[in-house]
């Protein structure tokens, strides 16, 4: 780990000011906010970011989980992972958000990390890593060690020739199908992104990563209100039943009318994408559809519709299908 300043922000637009001076707020940012630290603090240990100054803000009034007037929840960018999944109106009314965090990191980290460090979680390529491979996320034009390498983990959907690696997220995923909206605070003011448009694939820049400038200060997400009678499920498929990331995860949204046909649903897949990915393609299957286990395998048939498998992880497309057609008929049986 290089040496580097630690400052405290009291106030958003003095964390603002404090980051807009890094050249970029994408990988490789000379100066980076820090809450929980439990990803970025293990990246700068092995020497992949290496940020000169570090903008604590912990102190910012950005904690809370509230309803909103119009019926939608809001969660403050460092509420902790934790606190989010054990909040009553979540676990209630977003259950896939809980079961979401729960199915990731472990309660020492949960209490640690923020929704905020969350959304920007790194990948676990081990190749982006280990700074001894070429690695075109960490350092662009190294080439990408992956393709031809070590991928078993690694992503089939929305990858490109410079880069394969996966978004790791949990809670992304189960955001994906909340259809979350992202508040940023930055030195042109406030904006939000809705969270479909907050990630970008790798393309010919993997080093980018999300829509974020430098300055630009996640302050909170927000959960529309739910559909009357919609149900949720999170199902996580990995090497060992804890502390592991996904091979394969889905995270659906269900309503199904009176005579068991399907009028609200939402489908996310996660540990198989570069982002955490969002199937518009599944959910136009599906929609006015019988809620029956044939239209779930067509509708994951059509969501790995294009998966590009790597040299070793060829076996993820029939997992990730059986994981999302799974997780459909839990939904379904919930509904």
């Amino acid at each position: 780990m290089e040496l580097f300043e630690l400052v405290t922000a009291q106030t958003v637009p003095e964390a603002v000011k404090a980051q807009a001076k890094s050249s970029t707020a994408q990988n490789g940012a000379e100066v980076r906010f820090i809450a929980g630290g439990t990803n970025l603090i293990d990246y700068m240990k092995l020497n992949v970011e290496r940020p000169t100054r570090l903008v604590d803000i912990n102190g910012l009034p950005l904690d809370r989980i509230e309803k909103t007037a119009d019926g939608a929840l809001k969660i403050g960018a460092l509420a902790r992972n934790a606190d989010v999944a054990q909040d009553a109106t979540v676990k209630e009314q977003y259950a896939v958000l809980s079961q979401a965090l729960l199915a990731g990191a472990s309660p020492q980290l949960r209490n640690m990390a923020t929704t905020g460090g969350n959304l920007l979680q790194k990948t676990r390529c081990v190749y982006y890593r280990d700074t001894a491979t070429g690695c075109n996320k960490r350092e662009p034009g190294s080439g990408c060690s992956a393709i031809g390498g070590y991928n078993r983990m690694l992503a089939i959907l929305g990858t490109s020739e410079h880069c394969i690696a996966t978004n790791p997220s949990d809670q992304n995923v189960a955001l994906m199908v909340l259809d979350a909206v992202v508040h940023i605070e930055g030195v042109k003011g406030q904006r939000t992104v809705p969270i479909a448009e907050f990630y970008v694939v790798p393309g010919s820049t993997p080093q980018r990563e999300t829509v974020l400038e430098p300055g630009d200060l996640v302050t909170h997400v927000t959960l529309p209100k739910m559909p009357s009678g919609a149900k949720s499920v999170y199902l996580k498929l990995r090497d060992r039943a804890s502390y592991e990331f996904a091979l394969a995860s889905a995270a659906i949204v269900m309503k199904q009318d009176a005579g068991g046909k399907i009028e609200f649903i939402r489908v996310a897949i996660g540990g198989v994408g570069t982002k955490p990915w969002r199937s518009t393609e599944a959910e136009r299957a599906l929609l006015g559809r019988a809620a029956n286990s044939a239209n779930f395998r067509t509708a994951a048939e059509v969501a790995l519709h294009g998966a590009k498998p790597q040299s070793q992880n060829g076996f993820k497309v029939e997992l990730a299908k059986r994981c999302l057609t799974h997780a459909m008929g839990q939904a379904s049986q919930s509904a």
